[in-house]
């Protein structure tokens, strides 16, 4: 077929945008990839996360020591200076640990000049950690009973004390030390089983599981307390972590989802104790975290995800979207090459968290002035960049994608510069989620609907607990055995973790 030169032109121009079109649907498809590979074989964060970190830090403290104790054993003046030093940067033990004294004396009290008695004119006192490994103790529980010699038919016995297991062997706390070592710790059951095993305790999984399972069901209404509680506060994160769980019908795993709902008012002084809530659910819709929040009025801080919107469709929840998101989809960008737009977008960000750095910890409103005088001029000169460069790049590249996230939640994100209660971004509730990652790297699946429900009770005062710097075991063994002895439900208040804090039990 011949080309007239009246179509020429039209051919061309068409054949340049579709070579145009398929050069940025290519770079696209290659910035994919590049962030495929950098997921797979790099690094999947700003940082390197921190028990990675922390690994590395140890080995290399490991191989120190290692060489220092080498030049030690060769040089007595290098022992004697490292031991001094040590001596003056080690800091004193905890005064609740019990002291065991332990003397060490000369062979004889004579003089070894002239043989008179020695006198004792002072002493040099020194502290070592010592620990003695965890033993299995087994109590002996006695009932005496008592008759009357005149009346044949009376026996008198103290009733048994309440139990958690009843007919059962162990105590609350032996079941609150599997419960921490299981939801704190990481550790499945069947691995708990085996530490066991070794020191000739034959527990089989099952008993552990059941165990837990009955100690969940107690703490229920205790777990549904909490989030009553953290309902009532004006501000809350939430979040969300898949949740695999078995699904017997089809040999399979399938997703649920455990959300989180955490409080902490510590970076502006707030007076409600921080706390930390798991739900589960079977499924990631919208209509699940609208149904946990019920009767919640206030700023809901949150990450991108679209599902929280409906909340906010009514006048009750407002939300306050998350900068460090914004900043991971720049940086992944800027990660994996050159990126001049992305890398200005980084430096920006970066400035507003600087400001958050010198703020933290101080009041609401202080937080508030300072934004408004130095966080708003940032903001607002970033939003109208972030739309200029818009208009200058193809809409089908990962930038514009990160560009029109920004922009379409930018109400939710600079929400925090006209409130000093809210933060810059949602990393408090991803904490919070961390340890639940941990347990299901470790755990693998919870085996039932059911098995995710006790782990969303069980972790849920664990962590508020540790969040209060109330110490886990401590505080569930009490709980357990205060709830199996009838603790009135109109005071279980008195039962959530903060009521157990220090500064709480001092008063």
């Amino acid at each position: 077929m011949t080309m007239t030169t009246e179509e020429l032109p039209d051919d061309l121009n068409a054949l340049k945008a579709m070579v145009l079109s398929r050069e940025l649907e290519n770079a696209r498809l290659r910035q994919i990839i590049k962030e495929l590979q950098r997921h797979r074989f790099g690094r999947r964060a700003e940082t390197l996360p921190e028990d990675q970190l922390l690994l590395g830090l140890e080995e290399a403290e490991q191989v120190e020591a290692d060489g220092l104790e080498d030049k030690e054993q060769a040089s007595s003046d290098l022992r004697r200076e490292r031991t001094a030093k040590r001596r003056i940067n080690r800091g004193s033990l905890p005064a609740h640990l019990p002291r065991i004294d332990v003397t060490i004396d000369i062979e004889s009290h004579d003089c070894p000049c002239c043989g008179h008695g020695l006198h004792r004119i002072g002493e040099d006192v020194s502290e070592k950690l010592d620990i003695v490994p965890a033993q299995f103790r087994v109590l002996v529980m006695r009932r005496p009973k008592y008759a009357c010699r005149a009346c044949e038919e009376v026996v008198v016995q103290a009733p048994a004390p309440a139990r958690l297991i009843e007919g059962g062997i162990p105590t609350e706390a032996t079941v609150a030390q599997v419960l921490v070592s299981k939801y704190a710790d990481h550790l499945p059951l069947y691995r708990q089983a085996q530490i066991y095993k070794r020191q000739g305790i034959d527990l089989d999984r099952s008993t552990l599981a059941d165990w837990v399972g009955r100690a969940a069901w107690h703490l229920r209404p205790l777990h549904q307390r909490l989030l009553e509680q953290l309902k009532t506060s004006s501000k809350l994160f939430a979040d969300e972590t898949t949740a695999p769980v078995l699904d017997p019908g089809r040999g399979k795993t399938k997703t649920g989802q455990l959300w989180a709902y955490a409080r902490d008012d510590r970076p502006w002084q707030g007076a409600d104790p921080p706390g930390v809530v798991y739900v589960y659910a079977p499924d990631r819709k919208g209509e699940r975290p609208m149904a946990h929040l019920n009767g919640f009025v206030g700023v809901l801080q949150v990450d991108g995800y679209s599902g929280y919107r409906a909340i906010a469709a009514g006048n009750s929840v407002s939300l306050a979207f998350c900068w460090s998101h914004v900043r991971r989809r720049f940086y992944e960008l800027a990660a994996a090459g050159p990126a001049p737009i992305a890398g200005e977008a980084l430096r920006r960000i970066a400035e507003l968290y600087r400001i958050e750095d010198d703020i933290r910890g101080r009041t609401s409103e202080e937080r508030r002035s300072v934004r408004q005088a130095k966080s708003r001029p940032i903001a607002d000169s970033l939003a109208p960049w972030l739309t200029e460069q818009l208009a200058l790049i193809s809409q089908k590249t990962k930038l514009a994608e990160a560009i029109r996230y920004t922009l379409s939640r930018w109400d939710g994100l600079t929400r925090f510069i006209d409130d000093g209660r809210v933060e810059i971004d949602s990393n408090t509730v991803e904490r919070s989620i961390r340890p639940i990652a941990l347990n299901r790297k470790n755990a693998l699946f919870a085996g039932s609907d059911a098995g995710a429900e006790h782990w969303a009770t069980i972790a849920s005062l664990i962590e508020t607990a540790k969040l209060n710097g109330v110490e886990p075991m401590a505080y569930l063994t009490d709980v357990i055995t205060k709830i199996v002895n009838g603790h009135p439900n109109s005071l279980i208040d008195q039962l959530l973790p903060w009521s157990y804090r220090p500064d709480k039990m001092a008063g």
